[in-house]
């Protein structure tokens, strides 16, 4: 049985019941995930999930094939499982003069989320991603690395998420997005960047990430409020 939490619904003013995790980065194996969407679903429903984005690699090369097939097989999925699974993009390793371009593609094929992969510390990512993400429109700046106080505020100018990562590597970084985020008043989110099914967490591993990265207590539910916002807003879209 998936694990609930019982809290007050801020939009319909009346109790509600919760299932406890929104994830809103994992990857399929469209793209260098291990699973299908179906199975990367299930998994997440065993685990827990509210919701999920999934969100795999794209560049030109295979966003015209990645992307309608996630469309596709979780349309046909969404009455068969509790989860709310959303298809979306990641787009990786991209020269920024070209990530508005591929953001806008990705949403004319159907993705629901976009992300741009940020300058991660664990990998040579291009400088001026992060800055050109922002100034995409993309929904989510995924394991921005060593953002800068500029950006941060861009980011919050434009309503883009700045991810706190469970990735390993990429979470090197998660005390420095935190402490700049919340600098510059910009939204955070948490997702897992799940390439497997051990990669996905519960709650509860999600709280202990968050305040490792020095992310106040009284500050955690609305890390978690702001990735349902981010899924609600999907749903009226």
């Amino acid at each position: 049985m998936s694990k609930v939490y019982i809290c007050f619904d801020i939009y319909s003013m009346s109790t509600a019941y919760y299932i406890v995790m929104i994830d809103l980065h994992t990857h399929s194996l469209l793209s260098d995930g291990v699973l299908l969407p179906t199975e990367l679903v299930q998994r997440a429903n065993h685990a827990g999930y509210r919701a999920m984005a999934i969100t795999d690699h794209v560049d030109r090369s295979n966003i015209d094939f990645a992307v309608p097939r996630l469309v596709k097989a979780l349309d046909e999925l969404k009455d068969h499982t509790p989860v709310k699974a959303i298809p979306g993009a990641e787009i990786t390793h991209i020269p920024p003069a070209l990530v508005g371009m591929l953001v806008e593609k990705a949403r004319e094929l159907g993705a629901r989320i976009v992300i741009v992969h940020g300058e991660t510390v664990a990998e040579p990512v291009i400088a001026g991603t992060n800055r050109a993400a922002i100034e995409s429109g993309a929904d989510i700046l995924s394991h921005p690395g060593l953002i800068s106080m500029e950006d941060a505020v861009l980011a919050r100018e434009r309503g883009v998420a700045l991810e706190i990562t469970a990735r390993k590597g990429h979470s090197l970084s998660n005390g420095h997005v935190a402490k700049v985020a919340m600098a510059a008043g910009a939204t955070m989110i948490i997702n897992t960047d799940a390439h497997a099914p051990e990669d996905l967490i519960s709650r509860e591993r999600a709280v202990i990430i968050l305040k490792s990265a020095g992310i106040p207590e009284e500050n955690i539910e609305t890390i978690f409020a702001n990735s349902q916002n981010l899924v609600d807003k999907v749903g009226r879209d």
